[in-house]
């Protein structure tokens, strides 16, 4: 798995599934009835436990999307302990919701884990499973040409993801360096590094006037400076760090 569906849209609707899964789960097939709880009883546990899946998947989808954002990978490892990080914050909540004076649960956490919270988890594991992987079939195929926009509308650069190789800083204007024919050509841009980096989540700043495209590092000339293509830029101590992992 190198992908990730980060649209919170569509891992809201997983959660929303996830919930009432959840409460047609525990309220029909009433997986841990022992014959003393009555209808209010089940209603509540069912609400209850289809709301706290709905609101541990929305914590996911929000936290593995800054993680992604972050990383630009995914794999299996990762998609592993996110599924591990769901379930670890649904237990807890939904213990802390049955020994609430709402249901006032007499199981003690061991109890309730081995009793009710493993028979959760082995239906909701699978659903969860098969959806995360469905949702990797809703990314939509994205084209690969960047559009750059300057402060003037009519100021605008359309360049292929691999042509483009650097962006540097130029005072109020940003230089934005890419090849065409296999020669490296540059055109400035009344913009911000900043907004270009908010843009284009992809790019690597390696110096606080410097972005660059990762795809176009070749090598280091030195300990502060690495060759590009047809390029070369300095590397700040601050983003050192950053350009080494690369």
């Amino acid at each position: 798995m190198k992908q990730l569906n980060i649209s919170i849209k569509f891992n809201l609707i997983v959660g929303l599934l996830i919930g009432v899964w959840i409460f047609i789960f525990a309220f029909i097939i009433k997986p841990f009835d022992d014959g003393t709880l009555n209808f209010r009883s089940w209603l509540l546990i069912s609400l209850g436990f289809s709301l706290l899946a709905f609101f541990c998947y929305v914590i996911l989808s929000f936290l593995q999307k800054i993680m992604y954002n972050k990383i630009s990978k995914w794999n299996l490892g990762l998609e592993t302990a996110s599924v591990i990080f769901f379930f670890a914050i649904y237990l807890f909540g939904i213990y802390a919701f049955y020994k609430s004076p709402i249901l006032g649960g007499g199981y003690s956490f061991t109890e309730f884990f081995s009793i009710i919270f493993v028979k959760v988890a082995l239906i909701l594991a699978p659903v969860i499973i098969l959806a995360r992987r469905y949702l990797i079939k809703l990314i939509p195929i994205k084209d690969d040409v960047l559009t750059f926009v300057g402060e003037n509308k009519l100021d605008i650069l359309k360049i292929k993801k691999a042509d483009l190789v650097c962006i540097s800083n130029a005072q109020n204007y940003v230089e934005i360096f890419y090849l065409e024919n296999g020669k490296l050509h540059s055109k400035l841009l009344r913009s911000s590094l900043k907004k270009v980096q908010d843009d284009f989540a992809f790019l690597l700043q390696i110096h606080r006037s410097h972005l660059i495209n990762p795809m176009h590092f070749k090598s280091w000339r030195n300990s502060s400076t690495i060759i590009l293509t047809q390029i070369e830029l300095p590397v700040s101590k601050n983003y050192k760090e950053s350009v080494l992992t690369l």
